[in-house]
């Protein structure tokens, strides 16, 4: 010090300090009231933005207040300095921590609105997360005054090393990037793969891919080989889809009958089933003369992919109800064999134990 500490100095340095303390309450009092007003708008960005404030601005004024109080004390040159510099590596910490979660959660949220699912995709998250931190790591470094020129040279030459060792690893994280970045796939697709794995995506991070099967399994598919295999997306370019379900009906059937009675079994279920599509044109075509019926195909919308087996189910029962009250036979396969002796072969009969001697 470079004179002693007098009651006017303390007395200045703790009203700097509980005035630092009060802004902080004020703030946060403030910060309350924005959040329950925010909670009533439709973006959800507002509530992630005003809670990482409510972790940063009460911190920044007690800061605030403790540097002014270290500024009223008469410390020396290098205590000051000292009291400063940890007060401001504080504040950075507060403020990337906050910063990475903020920033994590509105791309998160972005996520989530884009792809309209409760899913998200967390490999954008998480790199977010990662170049926040490794930037407030920096910017600590150099207020430390700790020079990061080396650092980011060793940096550069042992990432090399690593990006050897980690090929498969880096390989999936660049397809994941690749894969989110040209849309072909989102969570909440329902997908299915060349080699026969299907399901709804739900999330697609820095390594694989989760896709959650009708059966509620979870299937884990490497981002790289989701990138590198033939995939059917149901839910792209649009979520709705039509199914085709093969009747068949007898030769003796009137056809222009059998049309008009299956397209209203289809306006029926259209309009009943939920996950139907109510505006979807019901179609009827003949295709094909089988063995032993006339095949058509009935073409029906469904709203997404697992609605299809509830429409499918109630569709073929009320079908087979109103062919049997209108007569419509749907025959079963047959096949007529005719059996042909050749001239002047008999064909033994064998007896069994049963029959009477003569």
């Amino acid at each position: 010090m470079n004179r002693d500490v007098t009651l006017h100095d303390l007395i200045v340095a703790g009203a700097a300090l509980i005035a630092g303390i009060v802004a902080g309450l004020l703030c946060k009092a403030v910060l309350r009231w924005l959040g329950k007003h925010a909670s009533r708008t439709r973006w959800s960005g507002d509530d992630v933005i005003v809670d990482s404030l409510r972790s940063v601005v009460p911190w920044a004024a007690i800061s605030g207040g403790l540097a002014a109080a270290a500024a009223a004390l008469p410390l020396t040159p290098t205590v000051g300095r000292n009291v400063n510099r940890t007060l401001t590596v504080l504040l950075i910490l507060v403020v990337t921590l906050t910063a990475a979660r903020m920033i994590t959660r509105l791309v998160r949220s972005l996520a989530q609105s884009r792809s309209g699912v409760a899913g998200s995709a967390t490999i954008f998250a998480n790199i977010t997360r990662i170049v926040v931190l490794a930037m407030g790591v920096l910017v600590i470094l150099q207020t430390l005054g700790i020079s990061i020129a080396p650092l980011l040279t060793a940096l550069g030459v042992g990432g090399l090393a690593v990006a050897l060792a980690l090929q498969d690893t880096l390989a999936n994280l660049f397809a994941g990037v690749h894969v989110l970045a040209s849309k072909t796939v989102q969570p909440g697709d329902y997908i299915r793969l060349s080699s026969g794995e299907e399901g709804y995506v739900v999330d697609i991070n820095w390594r694989n891919t989760v896709v959650r099967q009708l059966s509620n399994n979870l299937v884990i598919i490497p981002n790289a080989q989701l990138a590198g295999t033939n995939m059917t997306n149901f839910t792209r370019p649009e979520q709705q889809l039509s199914i085709l379900v093969q009747v068949g009906v007898g030769y003796d059937s009137d056809l222009e009958h059998v049309e008009r009675v299956t397209l209203e079994v289809v306006k029926s279920v259209m309009t009943d089933v939920s996950g139907a599509v109510p505006e979807h044109e019901p179609a009827v075509r003949f295709h094909t003369f089988g063995d032993s019926r006339i095949g058509l195909t009935v073409i029906l919308g469904v709203g997404e992919f697992s609605d299809q087996y509830r429409i499918k189910h109630e569709f073929i029962k009320r079908l087979h109800q109103r062919y049997r009250d209108e007569g419509i036979r749907i025959p079963a396969p047959t096949r007529t064999v005719a059996l042909q002796q050749p001239e002047g072969v008999a064909i033994p009969q064998q007896r069994g134990t049963s029959d009477p001697v003569l």
